[in-house]
């Protein structure tokens, strides 16, 4: 089973050999999984696996970064167009507060849908810091993720103000009424630590990286946003606090929603480190990255299978 996890992302498929996080696997293998055969006998589900995982081809193509980023920056202003424009809408008393913060969660499930095979659907800086630090995301392509999510966001904010004026903070984050800027900096932290593991989490290799990832990821920010917004406001992204600071110009207590979900999501790397060791296995990777190559889907099946026989 091993033989058919790639050591690296440049292996071809005549180079194959053990690669990290491949042993659990390996060690428990009865038979061996190949998705090539899937497309003939059974042409509806590969083509389902295509649309979920992605192209490794396309994704290893550097001339197609141009792609990975269009599609972090349609994420980004997606998710800030309904964060930013719902908190706009509930300060003018239009919608309810309910509304307002279950709206980017919802929004966020149809993005890792629609483009979590691209991108890997990060929209938050803290996100793409933390797949890099487990290793899972090449340090490379950090500075470029992180300047097109903040101008995803900037551009999604600059939207809301052409449409209503500079009002209402532009549905900015900030600590609501009654508390601190430390009391909102320990919510934004500790929040942004669980988001962040939940993220890491089904991006590993015993879950699927698509539909779970999308509920379980989708349904943490609005219960998040349901118990918490009053504190403050429930940011756990730079970049969805970045934009509206920017397009209205007022950066009162910007500084909360930086360092909050900084240090929350290096917190969630040590979680992380604890609860499944060191990371950059090629599972996890392929799922940071946004794409899963044959040998890691057959991997991630084999566990899957173990898993419910109990064997791992």
């Amino acid at each position: 089973m091993t033989d058919n996890v790639p050591v690296s992302r440049t292996d071809g498929p005549g180079q194959r050999g053990t690669a990290q996080g491949a042993g659990a696997v390996g060690g428990a293998a009865a038979h061996e999984i190949n998705l090539g055969s899937v497309g003939p006998a059974f042409p509806r589900t590969r083509h389902v696996l295509w649309l979920e995982f992605g192209d490794r081809a396309d994704f290893d193509d550097p001339r197609k970064e141009w792609r990975r980023l269009f599609s972090e920056l349609l994420g980004t202003f997606a998710l800030v167009l309904a964060a930013a424009g719902g908190g706009l809408l509930h300060a003018k008393g239009q919608i309810s507060l309910a509304a307002a913060v279950v709206a980017p969660g919802l929004m966020v499930t149809a993005i890792i849908l629609f483009m979590g095979a691209v991108s890997g659907a990060h929209l938050n800086p803290a996100v793409s810091l933390a797949f890099a630090l487990r290793g899972d995301f090449p340090w490379k392509r950090v500075p470029g993720y992180i300047i097109i999510q903040l101008a995803g966001a900037t551009l999604a904010c600059l939207f809301l103000r052409w449409v209503f004026g500079n009002v209402e903070h532009l549905g900015a984050t900030l600590p609501g009424p009654g508390y601190q800027n430390w009391q909102a900096l320990l919510m934004e932290i500790v929040l942004t630590a669980l988001l962040v593991s939940v993220i890491l989490g089904t991006a590993s290799a015993a879950q699927n990286v698509g539909a779970i990832a999308a509920l379980g990821v989708g349904g943490y920010i609005a219960l998040a946003g349901l118990w918490a917004a009053p504190v403050s406001g429930v940011s756990m992204n730079p970049a969805r606090s970045f934009g509206p600071a920017l397009a209205s110009g007022d950066w009162t207590s910007y500084w909360v929603y930086l360092v909050g979900p900084v240090a929350g999501a290096l917190i969630a790397v040590g979680f992380a480190l604890v609860l499944r060791g060191r990371g950059g296995d090629v599972i996890s990777r392929a799922a940071g990255s946004g794409v899963l190559d044959e040998g890691a889907q057959a991997a991630k099946a084999q566990m899957s299978q173990d898993i419910d026989q109990g064997k791992v």
